[in-house]
């Protein structure tokens, strides 16, 4: 068996960089690098350790594998390697994402044109059409959990406001607890929070909502959504997109749908965590700030996403022993799986709708979905295939 063993700041930091550079395809084959380096390579923990903070970061919100490899850091090193973990994980991608915030003005500098980017739209949707269907596979599962996913799919396809997404997702795991109602569920167990770190979490929420409502500045309001897409997603970056899209393009106007799912299709093909896509998002709707002030809102809302997740770990991982044998916690996730499953489900119709139904689009999406199923083709390379077949054509 491994175990863990002492190691330095500096080790660990490039074993995390290791992993993000390496990391491709979402939470499932990001957990795979995990076991892959983190266990099987460098003995920072047991396979059944990792498998443990798995179903942590599974039932709390935020990005899971980026709390997941947080969690691993705190293991090793506590709290302050647990935060350089986050950074250096997350940084490059969002640094990456914000710097393709600007490409609409490189492409005028450069007097190229925008539609040799057309593609990207179409191959997004097929990414988030084969999440869909991977999810459903997997927690669609009996009658019940197919109800909850088209109730997630249905629900969120008519009703776009961003009020509605942690809400269906809140009724779904009501549901599945409200089903084993005669399970003894509650158990009692023992736990010492450190309060600290959710009085943080809460403060953070209510006070950047209560600021946005008194100060009307474009990088307050940046900071307040990201922050809530963060603390309100359950499953990951394709559970994020109805919500960003709800908000960002159908509600604000602040990017277009040919922008969003150009930046949520660039996403596909970099390493490390999707959510850092929040930083092309950020920084295209802050277009009109300037130079220094788009960069800044493409930093802020990079980070701010990711911001409650890691406080959430902070205060759950140290009571994790503890709360996982709590079997309402566990009871209520299958419900909360199946309605995420429906909201990207969902997601992937609407986008598809606002990109176009052409006959082009559609064998572009076709062809993304062929090729992610039959997974000899790593994502970049699809991404740079769609790419240069724009500009070719």
């Amino acid at each position: 068996m491994n175990q863990p063993r002492p190691v330095t700041y500096r080790a660990f930091l490039w074993d995390v960089l290791i992993c993000s550079l390496g990391a491709y395809g979402g939470p499932e084959a990001h957990f795979g690098v995990f076991s892959a380096h983190m266990v099987q390579r460098r003995g920072y923990l047991t396979q059944a350790e990792l498998a443990e903070l798995i179903a942590l970061t599974v039932l709390l919100p935020g990005p899971s594998s980026t709390q997941t490899i947080a969690a691993i850091g705190y293991k090793v090193g506590g709290t302050k390697l647990s935060l350089l973990t986050l950074l250096v994980w997350a940084l490059p991608a969002i640094l990456i994402m914000a710097v393709l915030s600007f490409m609409g003005q490189l492409l005028d500098a450069l007097r190229i044109s925008p539609e040799g980017l057309r593609y990207v739209g179409p191959m997004a949707v097929g990414f988030v059409a084969v999440a869909a269907w991977r999810i459903g596979r997997k927690v669609v599962t009996d009658v019940p959990t197919w109800a909850l996913f088209l109730l997630g799919a249905v629900v969120t396809y008519f009703l776009k406001a961003p009020w509605v997404y942690p809400l269906v997702l809140l009724s779904g795991g009501a549901v599945s607890v409200w089903l084993h109602r005669n399970e003894a569920l509650w158990n009692p167990v023992t736990v010492r929070p450190p309060w600290r770190y959710l009085i943080a979490f809460a403060l953070l929420a209510v006070g950047s909502l209560a600021l946005r409502a008194v100060w009307d500045v474009k990088l307050v309001h940046l900071f307040e959504s990201f922050y809530r897409y963060g603390y309100l997603v359950i499953g990951g970056g394709q559970v994020v997109v109805p919500m960003m899209v709800s908000e960002l393009v159908d509600t604000r106007g602040w990017l277009t749908a040919r922008e969003f799912l150009t930046g949520f299709g660039l996403v596909q093909g970099l390493p490390g965590p999707m959510f850092s896509f929040s930083a092309y998002a950020g920084g295209m709707a802050a277009r009109d700030l300037g130079l220094f002030g788009q960069a800044l809102a493409a930093l802020v809302s990079g980070l701010a996403i990711f911001l409650p997740g890691i406080l959430l770990i902070f205060f759950v991982y140290p009571m994790w022993e503890s709360v996982k044998r709590i079997h309402g916690v566990r009871a209520s996730l299958r419900g909360v799986t199946a309605v995420a499953g429906g909201l990207i489900a969902s997601a992937a119709i609407s986008l598809m709708q606002k990109s176009g139904f052409s006959v082009d689009n559609l064998l572009v999406l076709a062809v993304t979905v062929a090729l992610l199923l039959w997974r000899k083709i790593p994502a970049p390379v699809i991404v740079l295939g769609v790419m240069i077949l724009g500009f070719a054509l």
